[in-house]
């Protein structure tokens, strides 16, 4: 490992596909290592399980400072989780005595994946992020306060995230099958090749716990039949509209934007679909967000949790700490 004896500063990334951890200098614009649990933490009914989130984490992060030489330390954390709003408490009450006790971290913040999906794509400035998957979250900030849109879950929203296209296309194919209106056989088709006879579908769908990400794995056969099908691109139209409206919910206004407009990074799998779904959110955005400047992505999730923890380190933090989107201990 290159990059010094320290001190360092500790990102974690925590998802659906399990926990990523990174050590970084402070002033470094990349990681000097990572370490991967492929395990996710667990969910219970008293929300995020911080117990085995440590049990991954403290090890994870050993192994880096072994791997950094004799005398490595960490100066401050930064945890992005996947729920962290709405079933962080243990978390919040939990992780940081348990960090201060065995790394001596004192300085730290746990934050919304939203939100390290946000400090990843623009680092500290204000403008808007949406943040697309099986899921859909739009976050924005002036660097005052913090503007959400969606993210609620698949059965109250995530209108235009990779489940909500899945469903829209298995209902049209589903149609087709019925010889309902708004039909679409060549959905149909593909329903078939991926999960067999189409009146298999809801046994097959139903009893599942993993229902949103099921819907989502039929997402990109929607976006393959965009180009000849006339349902399918309508739905993806539907997306580009919901997408585009999350944006402009959130986006900070002229004033806080600057005349240059406000920057919109969009991160996320859903967004590799291509041109079936990026030709209509263009126009969408042109004609719902006029004031939007899309800009690339500058990094991901777990480069912005290195992200605030570097500015914990130093200069200290000026996207906005908030409670339960990011909790910061002694400040929020």
């Amino acid at each position: 490992m290159t990059g010094g004896r320290g001190p360092f500063v500790l990102g974690v990334d925590s998802g659906g596909s399990g926990l990523r951890v990174a050590l970084a200098g402070p002033d470094a614009t990349h990681p000097v290592a990572t370490d991967v649990c492929a395990e996710p933490v667990r969910t219970g009914p008293a929300g995020i399980d911080a117990g085995h989130l440590l049990e991954q984490l403290l090890p994870a992060a050993r192994r880096l400072l072994e791997r950094a030489g004799p005398g490595a330390s960490v100066s401050a954390a930064a945890i992005g989780a996947a729920g962290m709003a709405t079933l962080g408490d243990r978390l919040r009450a939990e992780v940081p005595a348990a960090l201060g006790d065995a790394l001596g971290v004192r300085r730290m913040a746990l934050a919304a994946d939203a939100v390290t999906a946000y400090a990843g794509a623009l680092g500290q400035r204000p403008g808007a992020v949406v943040a697309g998957g099986t899921g859909m979250i739009a976050l924005g900030t002036d660097l005052r306060t913090w503007r959400r849109a969606d993210g609620w879950g698949h059965l109250l929203g995530d209108s235009g995230g990779g489940a909500w296209i899945g469903r829209a296309g298995l209902d049209a194919a589903m149609r087709a099958h019925d010889g309902r209106r708004g039909g679409s056989p060549a959905l149909l088709e593909r329903l078939e090749a991926v999960f067999g006879p189409a009146t298999g579908l809801p046994g097959l769908l139903y009893p599942r716990t993993d229902r949103p990400a099921l819907l989502a794995s039929f997402a990109p056969e929607v976006a393959g039949c965009a180009e000849d099908d006339e349902v399918a691109a309508g739905i993806l139209r539907e997306a580009a509209a919901h997408i585009a409206e999350a944006a402009a919910a959130v986006c900070p206004g002229a004033a806080e934007s600057g005349p240059d407009g406000c920057e919109v990074a969009f991160t996320g799998g859903l967004f590799r679909m291509g041109e079936p779904l990026l030709a209509p959110l263009r126009t969408e955005l042109a004609g719902q967000v006029p004031q939007a400047r899309v800009v690339p992505a500058a990094g991901d999730p777990l480069h912005g949790a290195l992200e605030i923890a570097r500015a914990l380190a130093g200069p200290g933090l000026r996207i906005p700490p908030h409670p339960r989107l990011l909790f910061v201990p002694g400040v929020t």
